[in-house]
């Protein structure tokens, strides 16, 4: 999934091979992750599509059923693995994980410890943001959940990056090994205000720490121990993210008064889209004028976005405060 060496690197340059991970891609909210192996087949309703004619090809390539529906095969970024992956438990999402990444000011070599492995979606985002040269420690009290989280970052190419325990970090803390070494702490835990003293003595003077948690009476227990403590710039955000639909729509208009000359070269509604796509005309599109019982319509095209009527809300808080001595 990273460019970790030059000859494994994940581009749509390199061409796609057995035992690759492929994203499968319909649309933007259908999507699968597919191992490639010779001889299997994977279908939707578009048809029957086998991995033999994927092999040699370059990811971003979009390939053909018999039945002549098509799917488009994309590399395995953390962002699509975000929204592929198998949920073990509630994940953060493409909005907060930029968020956290950017905020925690995680770059290449950076040494970055996560409590709350869960179903690896911001694991994934953070080894891709430390790697070549940096590594991810990874806390999960649950074992089933931290053996399955270790499965697959193995399979994703990952193991060199990330290294998950088991372990009750608000009961027993970071381990001591860590101590002064860290450049930033990410806490996903119910009580995390139990652990803040062993985050505290892991962070580098000037690392970074953040919480993140659903209820605010959460944020406002713990931003009142950092408050106490050697943290500053103590700060709680809420990211909210809203999605438009652009779509192309006709609609029908009552013409009065106005003769058919007239009706055929005014173009009050322009529209960009090409006349004929097959025939590959690049006229713009008139409107189409129709003599009905009720007088003269035309038909006119224009493009039209609004916001999708089911928005994500509220998924958590994030707090961030910088350790200072």
């Amino acid at each position: 999934m990273l460019p970790l060496q030059p000859e494994n690197k994940t581009t749509f340059g390199r061409r796609i091979k057995e035992g690759d991970l492929v994203i499968l891609y319909e649309r933007h909210d259908r999507m699968k992750a597919v191992r490639v192996q010779s001889g299997a087949e994977s279908g939707n309703k578009f048809g029957v599509f086998a991995h033999s004619d994927w092999i040699g090809k370059p990811f971003g390539t979009k390939v053909f059923s018999k039945k002549g529906g098509f799917v488009y095969l994309l590399a395995p970024t953390p962002e699509l693995w975000t929204l592929v992956l198998s949920h073990r438990t509630q994940i953060l999402y493409i909005a907060d994980i930029s968020f956290v990444v950017s905020f925690l000011e995680i770059c290449p070599g950076c040494l970055v410890l996560e409590s709350g492995t869960g179903s690896g979606s911001l694991t994934t985002a953070l080894a891709r943001a430390v790697a070549p040269t940096g590594h991810v420690y990874t806390f999960d009290f649950h074992e089933l959940r931290a053996d399955s989280a270790r499965e697959d970052f193995e399979k994703n190419g990952l193991s060199s990056l990330i290294t998950v325990e088991v372990r009750d970090i608000q009961g027993k803390g970071f381990p001591e090994k860590f101590c002064g070494d860290v450049d930033a702490v990410f806490l996903d835990l119910p009580q995390p205000w139990l652990a803040l003293p062993s985050a505290t003595e892991a962070l580098k003077p000037d690392g970074i720490l953040c919480s993140f948690s659903p209820c605010i009476e959460q944020v406002q227990h713990v931003c009142e121990i950092l408050n106490t403590t050697d943290f500053t710039d103590v700060r709680t955000f809420e990211v909210l993210l809203r999605t438009y639909e652009v779509r192309e729509k006709s609609f029908t208009k009552k013409v009065e008064d106005k003769s058919f000359d007239e009706i055929s070269t005014s173009n009050s509604f322009p529209c960009k889209r090409l006349c004929s796509e097959v025939e590959g005309d690049d006229t713009l599109c008139k409107p189409t004028n129709v003599q009905g019982k009720e007088g003269m319509t035309e038909k006119v095209q224009t493009v039209m976005a609004r916001p999708y009527p089911e928005t994500k809300g509220h998924t958590g808080y994030l707090t961030f405060a910088r350790r200072c001595v």
